[in-house]
C-alpha cells in the first residue's frame, strides 16, 4: 500500500507533493487566524455601535466587512487549490497500489474477492485519505497556531471551575475533548465495529462474487443467491443495532457540546470582564482548538472504515506473498 512513497517512479509526487499540500494548509490556517482576529476587531465595533448610536461610520462599517470578503475569498481559493492537488496526490497513490496489484494479478486472481481489493478497496482507500489525512494534518496545524492564541486570550479572565488560572481555558478544552474521544474509542472497542465493518465487507465481497459467477452459470440460482444474501442482510442488521448504540453515545457529546465553550466563560461573561469582541475571539479560538483536539472523535466512523480497508488491502498483499514464497520455494 505505501509503495507510493518508495517508489522512484512516483517520488515527485510522493514527496513534492506533500510538501506543497502541507505548505497550502498551513497558509489556510494562517488566513484562518488572521479572520479570527478580524471577529474581535468587527464585534467590538458592531458592540460600539449598538451602545452608542452614530458610533461609527458607513464606511467603517463597510470596510470592515471588506476586510473579511478578502480573507474569505483567499481562504476559499487556496481551499479549492488544495482539494484539487490532493485529489491527484491520491489518485496517484492509488495509481501505485493499483500497477503492483496488476503485475501479480496472473496469481492475486485466485484469492477470494481479489476483483474487489483491487478496484473498490483501493478507491475507498483513496478516497478515505483524501477527507482524513489533510483533516489530521490541518487539525496539528490549528493546534499548534490557536493553542497559544487562546492562552493568551484567556489571560485575566474567569474560567468556570478553574478560576483565574492562565491555563483555565485549555486544560476545560483538553479534558473535555479528550474525554469525548475515550467515550468514542471506549465504545467502538466495546461494539466491536471494525471487525463488523469487515465482516461486512467479507459478506458482500462473496455475494458479489457469486453474481458474477450466475451471470455465465445458472445453475447455482436462486438458492445460492438467497443464502449468501441472507448473510449480507444479518451482518447489515447486526451494523445498524450496533452502530444506533454507538451514535446515541456520540450525538449527546455533539449536542452537549455547542455549549461548552459558554459554560467555560460563564464567570467572565456574566461579570462582564470582556467585549463582545474579545468574547467572540475566545469563543471561536476556543472551538478550533477543541475541534482539532476532538479529531479522533469526529472522524472515529470514518476511521473505522478506513481501519476495515486497510486490514483487507493488507490480508490480500499477505496473501499474494504468501504465494510468491511459494513459488520461489518451488
Amino acid at each position: 500500500m505505501f509503495r507510493f512513497f518508495t517508489s522512484k517512479k512516483w517520488f515527485l509526487w510522493a514527496y513534492l507533493g506533500s510538501a506543497v499540500i502541507l505548505t497550502s494548509l498551513w497558509l489556510s490556517v494562517q488566513i484562518d487566524v488572521k479572520i479570527n482576529e478580524w471577529f474581535g476587531v468587527f464585534y467590538d465595533m458592531i458592540q460600539k455601535a449598538l451602545g452608542t448610536p452614530n458610533a461609527i461610520t458607513m464606511s467603517e462599517y463597510l470596510e470592515g466587512l471588506y476586510t473579511f470578503g478578502k480573507l474569505a475569498a483567499l481562504w476559499i481559493v487556496l481551499g479549492l487549490a488544495t482539494a484539487f492537488l490532493t485529489s491527484h496526490f491520491l489518485f496517484r497513490w492509488r495509481t501505485s497500489m493499483v500497477e503492483y496489484y496488476h503485475s501479480v494479478y496472473e496469481k492475486a486472481r485466485t484469492i477470494e474477492g481479489a476483483s474487489q481489493r483491487v478496484q473498490e478497496d483501493t478507491i475507498r482507500f483513496s478516497r478515505i485519505m483524501e477527507g482524513l489525512g489533510t483533516a489530521f494534518i490541518e487539525s496539528l496545524m490549528v493546534l499548534v497556531e490557536y493553542f497559544p492564541l487562546l492562552m493568551g486570550l484567556s489571560v485575566g479572565i474567569p474560567i468556570m471551575w478553574f478560576g483565574d488560572w492562565s491555563y483555565g481555558l485549555v486544560s476545560g478544552a483538553l479534558i473535555w475533548a479528550v474525554g469525548g474521544t475515550v467515550l468514542m474509542i471506549a465504545l467502538a472497542w466495546i461494539l466491536r465495529l471494525v471487525g463488523i465493518e469487515y465482516d461486512l465487507q467479507k459478506r458482500e465481497a462473496a455475494y458479489r462474487k457469486i453474481l458474477v459467477i450466475a451471470e455465465d452459470d445458472g445453475s447455482i440460482r436462486p438458492k445460492s443467491l438467497e443464502e449468501l444474501f441472507e448473510g449480507v442482510r444479518k451482518i447489515h442488521f447486526r451494523s445498524y443495532l450496533f452502530y444506533l448504540y454507538f451514535n446515541i453515545g456520540r450525538l449527546a457529546y455533539l449536542q452537549a457540546n455547542v455549549l461548552v465553550g459558554y459554560i467555560f466563560l460563564a464567570p467572565a461573561i456574566v461579570a462582564g470582564v470582556m467585549t463582545l469582541g474579545v468574547m467572540q475571539q475566545i469563543l471561536r479560538a476556543f472551538g478550533r482548538v477543541e475541534g482539532s483536539l476532538q479529531y479522533l472523535f469526529n472522524a472515529w466512523p470514518t476511521i473505522i472504515e478506513l481501519a476495515s480497508v486497510y486490514k483487507r488491502l493488507r490480508e490480500f498483499e499477505r496473501q499474494i506473498d504468501l504465494m510468491t514464497e511459494s513459488e520461489v520455494e518451488t
